[in-house]
């Protein structure tokens, strides 16, 4: 099978999106007649969508897509917007992690939680002092909540000032599909999430916590050879994100343009569990 590019979108990968591509409505008022000749034919969704990909692998600016290839990047990013508006990038999410939980069950017994800082040198909002680096550098946080294969289920964008454990009850809130009741589920985290207050939140959303140190993890692996450390996966999943340029580092101004991105990269991390969806 030949591979393609990974801003390329494959059959597979577009028979999924597809449906879901928010449809411009138009006025029934109105009598709609196109001019001989006259303005740009409209731009393919599945163009657009490949465009919108290309930015999020290759971490370009939007004005620097190859109109060769694209055409019009301000019409690209128009439709970034208008999609961005109608809830296609979640949505798209949602679908993803249904179709992984039929096909293969989302991991929800062992589930991880962890937060990890993104400069942000241009962003307006949700942004903060990075306390790692002495305040100097603007930064993002990503808080993330990963079933036991790492996928996402729930992401929070805050300053890089917030602490992880600020955000414990909202991420937990944030799961874009819904969890079982008829599972028993256990919530790993670092000590970043430690204390009673945090204990009780978890417990009261219907986890059993295991809030270790990476020292005691070590610790325990030794004393018990299989023992399986599970936290990890949060971290194998973070850097999963890092690997979409566009988001390694934010300079998106507006929250709602990095998490439109986020969402795609988190779809895109669900669907690739299901299936080879780049060929």
């Amino acid at each position: 099978m030949q591979r393609i590019q990974s801003w390329e979108v494959s059959d597979a990968f577009w028979e999924r999106v597809e449906p879901l591509v928010p449809v411009r409505e138009r006025d029934p008022q109105k009598s709609y007649k196109r001019k001989v000749g006259g303005g740009r034919k409209p731009i393919p969704a599945r163009r657009i969508f490949e465009a919108i990909i290309y930015v999020l692998r290759t971490g370009c600016q939007w004005k620097a897509l190859p109109k060769e290839r694209f055409g019009s990047p301000s019409a690209i990013h128009a439709h970034f917007m208008r999609w961005m508006r109608a809830g296609f990038f979640i949505s798209l999410w949602r679908a993803g992690l249904a179709e992984y939980d039929e096909m293969e069950g989302i991991a929800w017994r062992w589930q991880s939680i962890d937060g990890a800082m993104v400069k942000a040198p241009l962003a307006l909002e949700a942004v903060g002092r990075n306390p790692t680096d002495r305040g100097k550098k603007r930064g993002t946080k990503r808080h993330l909540l990963v079933d036991g294969r790492g996928v996402p289920l729930s992401l929070v964008v805050t300053g890089a000032n917030r602490h992880d454990v600020t955000q414990l009850e909202l991420v937990l809130e944030e799961i874009v599909i819904d969890r079982p009741t008829d599972i028993q589920q256990n919530l790993c985290a670092d000590k970043a999430y430690d204390g009673q207050s945090a204990l009780e939140t978890i417990v009261s959303h219907g986890y059993i916590p295991h809030v270790k140190r990476r020292g005691e993890e070590t610790q325990e692996k030794r004393s018990n050879p299989l023992w399986k450390a599970r936290r990890w996966v949060v971290e194998a999943s973070h850097s999963w994100f890092n690997r979409f340029r566009k988001i390694l580092v934010r300079y998106e101004k507006y929250s709602d343009t990095y998490m439109a991105l986020l969402h795609l990269a988190a779809a895109i991390i669900a669907y690739r569990k299901v299936g080879d969806i780049y060929g």
